[in-house]
């Protein structure tokens, strides 16, 4: 393989042909993205000659501050890219990562953080050569091949579904914008006070709901939207994206619960092998949200996250604190 060869494109770009797998290194995601405020999307295309040889998608979300400069923007990848077949991944990686943090410094974004990455020990080295540095991250599996989810909960959750599905509660895809924008605006008001989580802007939700990548699950109760999620379909498995609910207003009907029953029976019904919830948090001893995510009969895997912060001094306190 020759040297390798990386080109930044942005949205007023064409992209070249490329083969994918990944939802999340699609052209499809790309261009969702173009289209949502608030959100800059980056495709590093790595080229040996005029080959594609692989991509990795970039968003670059800008927040809304009380104090100057008024706005902070911050980098987002999720998982390592895309290759191709015969080539060494590490090294189309490393060309990837080092021109892509260089645009993510000329952007300013205060925080960059890669998240969902396959392996735990992927691009460990060129993460480190570009000035990331590593936090342990809890990610759940659940296998959906071996045998139907329903054997896999305790029967305490398996008589806990059945009452709520008897008081009248509904969870079902979302079937209007209407039923969109409600669920949009639960979302909106769980994590308004989650600085850690950006939210982008309702019409991205909206273009994920009429993907066919995408899944977006309503659980709804005398004809209010209590709680729903966004499911993202790639590489053959499903991936909890987005989860939100009225879970004290609601707490008796555990709106979380049937919102998340609902995605894994659909996965299951649509035979895809896995599903992912993408993020069940730090790794603390005590989680109760880990805990809950367990109950569905998943496996905890160790991942890492890799971060990078554009202020210097703080990136090197950090590299220094959380040293493997």
């Amino acid at each position: 393989m020759s040297e390798i060869n990386v080109k930044i494109y942005g949205s007023k770009d064409t992209l070249p042909k490329m083969e994918w797998e990944s939802f999340f290194h699609s052209p499809e995601l790309f261009h969702i993205t173009c289209r949502t405020p608030k959100q800059t999307a980056l495709m590093a295309v790595a080229f040996d000659g005029e080959r594609v040889v692989g991509h990795l998608l970039a968003i670059i979300r800008r927040r809304t501050i009380c104090l100057p400069p008024f706005f902070v923007s911050s980098g987002r990848v999720f998982g390592e890219g895309e290759y191709a077949d015969d080539v060494d991944r590490t090294e189309v990686f490393q060309a990837m990562l080092t021109a892509i943090t260089k645009r993510f410094r000329r952007r300013l974004c205060f925080v960059v953080e890669f998240s969902n990455i396959s392996q735990k020990m992927f691009g460990y080295r060129c993460f480190r050569q570009n000035g990331y540095f590593p936090i342990n991250w809890q990610e759940i599996h659940n296998s959906l091949h071996s045998m139907p989810p329903e054997e896999r909960l305790s029967e305490k959750t398996r008589r806990r579904i059945r009452n709520v599905y008897a008081a009248g509660v509904e969870t079902r895809e979302a079937a209007t914008k209407e039923e969109v924008h409600d669920f949009y605006m639960v979302i909106h008001g769980f994590y308004k006070m989650k600085v850690s989580h950006v939210i982008p802007a309702e019409n991205q939700f909206l273009e994920l709901d009429k993907s066919d990548n995408a899944k977006i699950f309503v659980t709804i109760y005398k004809g209010k939207i209590i709680g729903g999620c966004v499911c993202a379909f790639s590489n053959g498995s499903a991936y909890l994206w987005y989860l939100a609910s009225k879970r004290k207003t609601y707490a008796k009907l555990h709106p979380n619960l049937m919102t998340v029953w609902q995605a894994i029976r659909y996965s299951y019904d649509h035979n895809y092998a896995h599903f992912y919830f993408m993020n069940a948090g730090l790794p603390w001893s005590k989680s109760p949200f880990r805990d809950f995510v367990l109950s569905f009969g998943g496996k905890p895997v160790a991942k890492y996250r890799w971060f990078r912060f554009s202020f210097s001094w703080l990136n090197r306190f950090l590299t220094w604190l959380y040293r493997e």
